[in-house]
């Protein structure tokens, strides 16, 4: 039987993990990159066990525990007492339940184990500078246009992030809507820090119109704060645009005397902003011999902590239906089996950001009810084996 070959557009966290897993089932990968190098934008992120077992069946946890940080928890805080609203617990009893961990990692790090893991791979080949340009396809093949030059394979797969051209040319230009939501990031060196001023899990404080995310990453030598404010006139859709920490200070201006501390103390370099843009669940997401991926099909709003696993369970579903010999009907059973989870997740992402954002009232009836939603939720979300979705059509 001839090799198949799958082209990825996309050297993120998608695109290579489906590199990995369709490698592992035996294609010939070839994967086009914009940039001169992969690189990380960004800074921590969440894997949640629905994702960790992927990359752990991808024999990558040795190199995970060398970088990631594990918490204890998970807790809600009010954003001017500072009393605790709702917690569960992760750590080992995540382990025990669902046979992996919950892991906080840096963006960087977790792109340096899956290129350190590729350039182990002898059937994926990375291509840096390749701008993708266009695509075509006919009944057997896939011409895919960049910068380097023309590639042709069996299947093309757009893991080509949330201004997806693989995206644009299937379905055309889409015009997103800006949620009245600004996003902060900033990383916080933990030896600037009074001791045990963070406690070793995933805190979010709700208040008006307002959230404040923090926990450990690089083994807890940094803190990850992501901060959310409803404001509007200023809509920049960017992950490298430079933010204000005076600005910063005044969107949190009056709330607890930890969340000062945090943005006091924030690394200048590495604070950012970019405004959040919501794009509805896609009723399709491929034509023919070309399908898309992670936030190019299902780009997710950060409230529920899911956008890299998405990803990732995408990633092991796809490289499971395309074991079958039609590539092209498998493409399309790849979407079927994926489109209700991730558009679950988007509208679940949606609400949580009203919800995060109450005030008076609904925000003393929505604290009453956390614990015991909360629990359900996360379990729903980590039972998720996306590593047998196929066989069990889930």
């Amino acid at each position: 039987m001839t090799s198949r070959q799958v082209l990825i557009a996309g050297g993120g966290i998608g695109g290579l993990t489906a590199a990995l897993c369709l490698a592992k089932k035996g294609f010939e990968v070839a994967v086009f990159e914009q940039a001169p190098e992969l690189v990380a934008i960004g800074a921590g992120i969440q894997l949640s066990p629905n994702c960790t077992r992927v990359l752990h069946d991808l024999g990558l946890e040795a190199e995970l525990r060398k970088y990631a940080f594990l918490p204890e928890g998970t807790q809600f805080r009010n954003w001017r007492t500072g009393q605790v609203i709702g917690e569960s617990a992760l750590g080992e009893s995540v382990i025990q339940k669902y046979g992996v961990p919950y892991y906080h990692i840096h963006r960087g790090d977790l792109l340096k184990v899956l290129c350190d893991a590729v350039e182990q791979t002898r059937k994926v080949q990375i291509n840096t500078d390749a701008r993708v340009d266009s695509f075509s396809q006919t009944e057997n093949r896939v011409l895919l246009n960049t910068k380097q030059g023309d590639f042709s394979g069996d299947i093309l797969i757009g893991a080509d992030g949330i201004h997806s051209t693989v995206r644009t040319g299937l379905w055309g230009e889409e015009k997103p809507d800006f949620t009245g939501n600004i996003a902060w990031r900033a990383l916080v060196p933990t030896e600037r820090l009074p001791p045990r001023l963070i406690r070793p899990m995933s805190t979010a404080w709700w208040g008006p119109g307002k959230h404040f995310v923090h926990y450990y990453v690089r083994g807890g030598t940094l803190v990850n704060c992501v901060c959310v404010v409803e404001k509007r006139g200023w809509e920049v859709e960017s992950w490298t645009e430079p933010g204000d920490v005076s600005e910063l200070k005044h969107d949190f201006s009056g709330w607890h005397e930890d969340i000062q501390q945090l943005i006091n103390h924030a690394d200048s370099d590495s604070l950012f902003k970019w405004a959040l843009y919501d794009r509805a669940p896609m009723s399709r997401w491929g034509q023919g011999r070309v399908s898309l991926l992670g936030d190019a099909c299902h780009p997710t709003l950060p409230f529920m902590a899911q956008g890299a696993a998405m990803a990732i369970e995408d990633a092991a579903v796809l490289a499971g239906c395309l074991e079958d010999q039609n590539l092209v009907e498998n493409l399309n059973r790849y979407e079927m089996l994926r489109r209700p989870r991730t558009a679950s997740i988007q509208n679940g992402s949606r609400r949580n950001a009203k919800v995060f954002h109450l005030s008076g009232i609904k925000a003393w009836l929505r604290n009453q009810a956390v614990g015991i939603a909360g629990d359900r939720v996360m379990d729903q979300l980590f039972r998720y084996n996306a590593l047998e979705a196929v066989d069990n059509k889930i």
